[in-house]
């Protein structure tokens, strides 16, 4: 009898931590960082690409690399929305491409709208909700945005002066978090996640 009335409890503990109420503000920001971070991945691939035809190749490489940490961060953004019993609606990424040194203040701008407004943001409703896989894949990708800001800036600074040739030529990104590295200066773990430097994809 005390084992029957042992595993009701686990029954009825459990059904009540499935029927909890959803983290809506959650669900609803995990679905704009897809979106965007879906948009942002396909925007620089297409950069790269113009930066490629314009003789940029450093500048291609760098927005390679952020293309790819992006797509991570869709992955894990998806990841987390669909444990929370919930899909991402199909949907048609939007931009334009303009030159390098247009696509590169594009950036700038989509990266400072990210690190000052919307992951804060995310940040903060997620920790109330008390979503901590969202609280850990938002702050992924928020901690890499802020590196693709400083590296888009320096990128844009050498394209103006003609010093190119000084911007990193290889990128190591974290398959498992987005983070990402200029090859020569990686860490032994990733200092987002702690994947070993051996897992990085290297561009």
């Amino acid at each position: 009898m005390k084992k029957i009335l042992f595993f009701l409890a686990l029954s009825i503990i459990a059904l009540a931590s499935c029927t909890g109420p959803k983290p809506v503000k959650t669900i609803e920001n995990l679905k704009a960082g897809i979106k965007g971070e879906t948009t942002a991945s396909a925007k620089y691939a297409a950069f790269a690409q113009k930066a490629k035809e314009e003789g940029n190749d450093t500048t291609a490489k760098l927005f390679e690399a952020a293309s790819k940490a992006e797509a991570i961060h869709v992955a894990n953004h998806t990841k987390v929305l669909e444990e929370l019993g919930e899909k991402m609606e199909a949907f048609k990424p939007e931009f334009e491409v303009k030159t390098t040194a247009e696509n590169l203040q594009e950036a700038i701008k989509g990266e400072t709208y990210e690190t000052t407004t919307m992951y804060p943001k995310f940040l903060e409703e997620a920790k109330a909700e008390k979503s901590e896989k969202a609280v850990k894949s938002f702050s992924w990708a928020f901690d890499t945005e802020k590196k693709h800001q400083e590296f888009y800036a320096a990128a844009l600074e050498a394209l103006k002066v003609h010093t190119q040739s000084k911007l990193p030529f290889v990128y190591a990104v974290c398959p498992v978090c987005g983070n990402t590295y200029d090859n020569a200066k990686v860490d032994l773990k990733c200092a987002f996640c702690q994947t070993s430097k051996d897992k990085f994809i290297i561009i």
